[in-house]
Parts: C-alpha cells; structure tokens; sequence
C-alpha cells in the first residue's frame, strides 16, 4: 500500500529507538536516508534487511518525483534522517508536501528530536517557544537576530560547534549579554552537558576550549 512513514531515529544513545519505529522499518518496501552510510549502521544493530536510497538536502530536489512514483506503484516508504525526527531542520517537508499533492498517505511517529530535551532541560519557559532551528549562516542572520530581540517566548536554535562562540557573541550583542540562557551538547550520549547561565557567562565557557557534538542553544524571551 503506498504510504510514506515518517521515522525518528536515536540523536545519541540507540537506546532510545521506539518499538513501533522499529516494527516499522521493518515492515515498509523501501528505506529512504540522509546518509545511508551511517543508516546501514543503525539497521544492522536492530537487525534489519531493507533496501536503503540516498535523500538528503543535496539531492533531494531531484529524487523526489522518483520517489513519488514509486510511493504511486503501491509500495511503502520510511524516511529516516542522521539523527532525530525528519523534518525538523532535516530534509522531510518537500516530500511530504508531495505525498500529500498526491494524496499519498503519510503517518508521521513520535520519538526522538533533540530540541525538546534541550528546552525542558533549560530552566527557562517551556509552556511558550519559537524553535528557529539554525540561524542563516550569513546573508539575512544580523536581521534575524534584531527581529528576534523583542521576542518574549523562549527562543530555541540548533548550531553547529564551530560557530557556537561566535553566535554566542551575536546573540549577546542583539539580547544583551545578561540574558539567560543554555547551552545543551552531546544529548544522550555519554559526554552529554547542559551549561545555563546568561549569554556573556555562556560565551566566557564555551571560549576556553574546543566544542564538540551538537549545539541546542536555549535563549530567555525578552522581558522588555
């Protein structure tokens, strides 16, 4: 029957895979990925045996009419991504736009992303939020980050290690250096580390050293 299923996968710790995701993978025709290196990893620990086709960011603009007809011919999908839930600053939204034009069934799983532990871990406002996902890496971000300043919900962004003190910096320049924040990295892996303080604190920590791991950076909402 054809039917695209959206799968959430381990951010970190593989203890973390839902039954249901993995009754399901084990059941659709066909496994669509980000990365099927690092997805042929994860299907042979849950011991599974599925067909696997690249669909990333890259390439996603031209394998999509492929796969909606495939998705056409009766056979089911599982859209799997590096880590977490398709979709969410991953690539999902172009192919589920098309399923639906095409009125392809798709279900969508709960389970693993990594904003959501990242905001409740925080100590800040969670009942409110805006989640940003990455700040544009360069034209339109100065923008951005003032349109952002007078926000009053919790704001949440994902950032790379690389640019974590450098945005860090910006963030403190457009909120004021004494807004609260956190800095979460590493989620369910074993070097896991939530750091919460204002941003100027936060920045005066993450300078001292290398980062590594994924960033969820957690921002106060204004209180002017």
């Amino acid at each position: 029957m054809s039917k695209l299923y959206l799968v959430p996968t381990p951010i970190g710790n593989l203890g973390d895979i839902t039954l249901r995701a993995i009754e399901t993978l084990k059941e659709v025709d066909l496994v669509i990925a980000e990365d099927t290196r690092k997805s042929g990893n994860l299907l042979r620990h849950l011991n599974i045996s599925k067909p696997l086709q690249s669909h990333h960011k890259f390439n996603e603009h031209r394998t999509l009419d492929s796969l909606i007809q495939r998705l056409l011919s009766g056979i089911s999908m599982a859209l799997i991504t590096d880590a977490g839930t398709p979709g969410i600053s991953d690539p999902g939204f172009l192919l589920v736009r098309a399923c639906i034009e095409n009125e392809i069934e798709v279900e969508s799983l709960p389970g693993p992303t990594a904003f959501v532990p990242a905001l409740v871990n925080s100590g800040l406002p969670s009942e409110r939020f805006i989640f940003e996902g990455f700040l544009p890496p360069k034209k339109g971000r100065q923008k951005r980050l003032t349109e952002l300043s007078a926000e009053k919900r919790t704001l949440v962004f994902y950032e790379s290690p690389h640019r974590l003190t450098k945005t860090l910096i910006q963030l403190s320049e457009h909120f004021g250096p004494h807004r609260k924040g956190s800095v979460s990295r590493e989620l369910t892996k074993v070097h896991e580390e939530t750091v919460r303080g204002t941003l100027e604190e936060l920045h005066q920590h993450f300078s001292k050293g290398t980062v590594k791991g994924e960033i969820v950076i957690v921002v106060g909402g204004s209180d002017l």
